[in-house]
């Protein structure tokens, strides 16, 4: 194969967290991008992939490792490197045609070449007629196109995309999608490689040649392989959901050096620090529900899982998750088993069920633990919230240390573990009487 166009050496991220120890987002990233590919990176929410992307695209820099476009170190935002983002990022007093030529005024370009440049993105994205409307006037839909000529009218050598259709309904991002394609396929753009970032296994399938699997905390590369198939790809044809399947495992099962520290039985153990998945537990409930449904009787694939509630990754993944950790369930090779817990669970009355999931939710998540603990030893059975997040924070950034007490918050509350009083910010123990 050919010299890649971006190759990416060891790159590692790290933010402080103010006086405390700095949070590993990105550990070890080792990736190329060749000429002609579209390469999707595909992981869970948190996973590190939007800022790897911004590191590519030299918006922030690397806290370790380099990444050299056609040979040359990035160490700023590259010419001939161009990004599409999640939200539209649109500047609300410009026009549709002053914002397409926002980027190309930024390098200098002329008056007159810049607006020819500009109309000429903006046909070729499907918005001729809308060059004098504003922002606050255009659908989504439409706002994103707008996204997408701003990144081409620059003539990018590289495109590189962070969830560009998230924010869509689904048949608007289904024919934004389309178009893409067509226009990478009719080479009308100039682009020699794609990469982008998605949330959504179907949408990586439908569009890349390649995929690359993320991990979590910190974010790294667990897999890298090619999409066969042939295009136009459909979502119906058998093969596309064998390759639907082939993720789901891929992203399933645990390599060998995380089985070898997981508890027995094969169950995810976790610390007091952990990042809990922020998973609602009445939806929870409705997915064992589901698995111990005459259907299914006890065990189904995770794609059809995913069918069959309307979810993707980032909300199927946290509901396996909490359910793996209490035990309710095993997750392997793409598959999600009900467990004889699980079973107990759902099948007792709401009373009965809250009181397993407390048992459960101790036992198996020191966070909640921990807080009982405290309550219990205090003379009054109170404590302010703020002591466990001041805890949190000695693992987790701040955002994501206020996200974690939230869940576990919830849980406990769920479970009769302890009260809360949102105004004064303070848990207590419940009484019974």
């Amino acid at each position: 194969m050919s010299q890649p166009i971006i190759e990416i050496v060891g790159v590692e991220k790290s933010f402080s967290k103010g006086d405390r120890q700095e949070l590993l987002v990105l550990n070890n990233i080792n990736l190329k991008l060749f000429e002609g590919e579209i390469v999707a990176i595909l992981g869970k929410s948190g996973s590190g992939k939007s800022t790897l992307l911004r590191i590519i695209a030299g918006l922030i820099a690397p806290s370790a490792g380099t990444v050299h476009y056609r040979g040359k170190s990035v160490v700023g935002p590259a010419r001939g490197i161009s990004m599409v983002f999640q939200t539209f990022a649109l500047l609300p007093w410009l026009t549709v045609l002053q914002n397409v030529e926002l980027g190309l005024e930024a390098i200098g370009i002329a008056r007159d070449e810049r607006r020819e440049r500009a109309l000429n993105a903006i046909d070729m994205i499907g918005l001729d007629g809308f060059e004098s409307a504003l922002p606050k006037e255009l659908s989504g839909g439409m706002r994103q196109r707008v996204g997408f000529a701003r990144a081409l009218v620059v003539n990018p050598d590289v495109l590189l995309m962070d969830e560009p259709f998230s924010a869509l309904d689904v048949l608007t991002a289904d024919n934004l999608k389309s178009d893409l394609i067509d226009l990478w396929q009719s080479k009308k753009t100039g682009i020699n490689a794609i990469l982008f970032v998605t949330h959504s296994i179907e949408e990586a399938i439908s569009i890349a040649d390649r995929i690359i699997i993320f991990n979590s905390n910190p974010g790294s590369i667990r897999a890298d392989f090619r999409v066969t198939l042939p295009s136009p790809r459909s979502d119906l044809d058998p093969r596309f959901r064998n390759q639907v399947d082939r993720v789901y495992t891929l992203m399933t099962t645990q390599p060998l050096e995380e089985r070898m520290s997981e508890g027995k039985g094969g169950h995810i153990t976790i610390d007091l620090g952990y990042r809990l998945p922020e998973a609602n537990i009445s939806e929870a409930t409705g997915l064992l529900e589901l698995l111990n449904s005459p259907e299914h009787q006890g065990k189904m694939d995770l794609p059809e899982v995913a069918d069959t509630l309307a979810l993707d990754i980032d909300n199927l993944f946290p509901l396996t998750e909490l359910l793996d950790i209490l035990h309710f369930t095993k997750v392997s090779k793409g598959d999600i088993t009900i467990t004889e817990e699980g079973k107990a669970f759902v099948e007792a009355d709401i009373l009965e069920r809250k009181k397993i999931f407390s048992i459960y939710l101790k036992k198996h998540v020191p966070l909640a633990r921990y807080i009982y603990d405290q309550l219990i030893r205090h003379p009054r059975h109170r404590a302010l919230e703020e002591n466990f997040l001041s805890l949190l924070e000695d693992y987790l950034s701040e955002d994501e240390a206020e996200r974690v007490l939230s869940t576990v918050i919830e849980w406990g509350r769920y479970a009769e573990l302890f009260a809360y009083d949102y105004n004064s910010g303070v848990l207590s123990l419940e009484n019974p009487y």
